[in-house]
């Protein structure tokens, strides 16, 4: 009997500052934040390592898009992300509607209780619940539900 590792998705929020990451369960069911990457010269290969690392199978990077559904002035900047990314990690990445993201976690953030201090601190907390939520936004709509 062979046991295999279980297979997780890897969501981006994608920044020029931070990248905001989360992680799948092993069933591709719920999406939760787990960190933020200062953007620079060693983003790739952290992110190559963190896929390793968890048995990423899918990256899912969230696109920029108006409220007509157009990629937006950012979207550019993200595609290079992604062409990057794709060079060096060898699976497959795919985009999905980030619009709202960054307002929902917010949100997200102030109903689960957390205080306004720590809302406001540049520690990449909102981009990786941002993350999240462009991540669950995707399984939801892949996994037996009706709504998308």
């Amino acid at each position: 009997m062979t046991v295999t590792s279980p297979q997780r998705i890897l969501g981006i929020d994608y920044g020029s500052h931070r990248i905001g990451l989360s992680l799948s369960d092993p069933l591709c069911l719920i999406a939760q934040p787990i960190t933020a990457l200062v953007n620079n010269k060693l983003t790739i290969e952290n992110l190559k390592t963190l896929i390793l690392q968890e048995h990423i199978t899918l990256v899912v990077v969230g696109m920029p898009l108006n409220l007509k559904g157009k990629q937006a002035q950012k979207a550019e900047e993200v595609q290079s992300f992604i062409s990057e990314l794709q060079e060096n990690i060898g699976i497959e990445v795919i985009t999905w509607d980030e619009r709202f993201t960054t307002t929902i976690a917010q949100k997200t953030l102030i109903a689960m209780g957390t205080k306004k201090k720590e809302r406001q601190k540049k520690d990449g907390r909102i981009d990786s619940m941002a993350a999240a939520i462009i991540l669950q936004g995707y399984l939801d709509c892949t996994k037996h539900s009706r709504s998308c």
